[in-house]
């Protein structure tokens, strides 16, 4: 399981984990203050900020390449670009010099502290074995000639899986990003799963738009997306070369949150297609 839904609501699980984090912190401090000290609540969300601050700083600072022409990109969170260790090395700094500046702070912040980032640190690592032990689904589609084809065929080399909809305000905005990716990235196999929507609406959308995509499929009853565990759009899923799940990211991406989602796969060598897109060879149509 991906994502946490609850009605229309859901949010990808690494999110979940690290709000709960906050949560058991705060809970802990403040069971920790009540028995002598200060309350560490405040101290504890405003850690939790420069955390995130420093997090989104360092990500900004490593992929600039991506952001310096367009720097209002910066400010826009919903990319997910963040750099954790970064975030938890700036935030245990600056809690050591809270702690030093205010005495009866200490004890309620280290034990707030402690329990919420052994959580996040145990809660992290059980999520990531988890999705490395994922499989690619056999599950059938049917590409824009409406032939059914095995999701599993596609298997023997890197396979980026995004699943989206025309509705998807967050799927349009990065389809662009998608688009030139597969085009600079012919070492890796990009599949557009369209999520319970007719091939006419979809062929229009990408015409409207100007898109040229190789690899559309489509999943009518949005069985891919239950398998996986995620029913939020978009979601983009990073398979390896023998089927197993490397990584998901839910959201919209840009072009640096997918850099940073791509090193999950060798430097390509060569502009030598992968073996997956050779294997199935796309039909002379506009989307396949």
């Amino acid at each position: 399981m991906l994502t946490f839904t609850l009605g229309t609501f859901a949010i990808a699980l690494n999110h979940l984990l690290l709000i709960s984090a906050l949560a058991l912190a705060t809970f802990v401090g403040w069971r920790v203050a009540k028995r002598g000290g200060e309350n560490p609540e405040s101290v504890l969300f405003s850690l939790f900020l420069t955390g995130m601050l420093a997090a989104r700083v360092s990500f900004v600072a490593v992929y600039w390449v991506h952001y310096r022409n367009d720097p209002w990109q910066i400010i826009d969170l919903r990319d997910g670009g963040f750099l954790a260790w970064p975030g938890v090395i700036v935030l245990l700094l600056t809690a050591l010099y809270r702690g030093w500046r205010r005495p009866g702070l200490r004890r309620p912040l280290g034990f707030g502290l402690g329990s919420g980032l052994v959580f996040w640190l145990l809660a992290t690592v059980s999520l990531g074995i988890y999705e490395q032990g994922t499989r690619l689904p056999e599950i059938s589609l049917r590409n824009a000639a409406g032939d059914t084809v095995q999701l599993a065929d596609y298997r023997g080399g890197p396979l980026v899986i995004n699943l989206w909809a025309t509705w998807c305000p967050p799927c349009r905005r990065e389809m662009p990003v998608l688009e030139n990716a597969q085009q600079h990235r012919p070492d890796l196999t990009f599949l557009f799963v369209n999520q319970a929507e007719s091939m006419q609406s979809v062929a229009t959308f990408l015409e409207t738009q100007g898109l040229s995509l190789t690899n559309v499929l489509f999943d009518g009853g949005g069985r891919l997306g239950q398998a996986v565990g995620s029913m939020a759009l978009p979601t983009t899923l990073f398979y390896s070369n023998d089927g197993r799940l490397l990584g998901s990211h839910l959201g919209e991406l840009s072009q640096a949150s997918l850099a940073h989602a791509l090193k999950n796969f060798d430097t390509p060598s060569s502009a030598t297609p992968s073996p997956s897109s050779r294997k199935l060879p796309c039909p002379a149509s506009a989307t396949c």
